[in-house]
């Protein structure tokens, strides 16, 4: 009679001879292989990072360290500097030049600012409704902020020129008096803001209608069966939502307006008479135009540090209880 096949038992736990179960102990992995593979992969990270990190340097930590340099000394770009101190900042202090540029620039941001914000939100709030063809319009709205500011002053340049542009023409029409638009101190620096308004506005409009999207309708329904009106509902519920939104517009576009410079460039080159002279512009004319590089820097550095206290500011303004909450 053949034998029965002998069965597979399996061994104990302790048993030295195959009498119990014992746990494989995992493989070690041996210490060069490891710090072999973190080398690598330190070496591929810094691999993907170092052109953003040449760009930053190069683009941005060298070129403000060297200007800060160099608005304490006196350079004309050419033969070698000298160190002067303060004396930069002393000059701007007196310089009626610049003054006369920070009082177009707070001019010209002081009526840029509100209106963009608030024919932004006009906009939106009407692009914000169930219109045929509201693509389209919100399209036409948008294009402007996609021409870029030389495009834009050279187009207004032939509109609005006083003896050729179609401006003028139309006024003819109408009955009124030629203008001289951007060769008049008296009209240049709000016919700047009025072409920015043009080309700035479709940006907030864009902003404020997603955040006039994101506003729960549940708020508003609840507001309305509690008998709200459409001012109400404007006032207690729709410009709260919003409340940080707009202070996210009014940051952005301070801090446009103050750097505005392609578009007076393009223009009016700071006249006439100075009157679009802005700071940005100020700060170029300075380096390039009159080889004073030292004394531009320090006029960079003064709008800089203006940029810095309205950002401050603002970020007192936003703590919760202060005045834009």
């Amino acid at each position: 009679m053949p034998g029965l096949p002998r069965p597979i038992t399996v061994p104990s736990r302790g048993s030295a001879s195959g009498r119990g179960l014992r746990h494989p102990e995992p493989p070690k992995t041996p210490v060069a292989p490891v710090q072999r593979r973190r080398r690598r992969e330190t070496a591929a990270a810094w691999a993907y990072v170092s052109p953003a990190v040449l760009i930053i340097l190069g683009l941005g930590v060298v070129p403000v360290a060297w200007s800060l340099l160099l608005s304490f000394q006196v350079d004309d770009l050419v033969t070698p500097s000298r160190w002067t101190g303060l004396d930069n900042y002393a000059a701007l202090a007196q310089d009626p030049h610049f003054a006369q540029a920070v009082g177009n620039t707070v001019l010209y941001t002081l009526l840029y600012v509100p209106l963009s914000i608030l024919f932004g939100f006009l906009l939106a709030q009407a692009l914000n409704r169930r219109i045929r063809l509201v693509g389209l319009y919100r399209t036409l709205v948008f294009v402007p902020f996609v021409l870029s500011a030389t495009a834009q002053g050279v187009l207004f340049s032939f509109i609005l020129d006083p003896q050729f542009g179609a401006a003028n023409s139309l006024l003819h029409h109408l009955g009124v008096s030629p203008q001289g638009f951007l060769t008049d101190p008296a009209q240049a620096l709000l016919v700047l803001v009025g072409i920015t308004l043009w080309s700035g506005t479709g940006f907030c409009v864009v902003v404020y209608l997603a955040a006039l999207q994101d506003v729960p309708p549940s708020l508003v329904e609840a507001a309305r069966l509690d008998g709200a009106g459409t001012w109400r509902v404007l006032r207690h519920v729709t410009l709260p939502a919003i409340t940080p939104v707009t202070a996210f517009l009014v940051l952005w576009q301070l801090i446009t307006s103050l750097q505005v410079f392609d578009l007076v460039y393009v223009t009016t080159k700071g006249g006439p008479l100075g009157s679009t002279t802005v700071i940005v512009y100020f700060v170029w004319e300075q380096a390039f135009k009159n080889f004073t590089a030292g004394y531009g820097a320090a006029s960079a550095y003064v709008l800089a540090l203006a940029l810095l206290v309205v950002v401050l500011v603002l970020r007192v303004l936003r703590r919760p209880g202060k005045a834009l909450r």
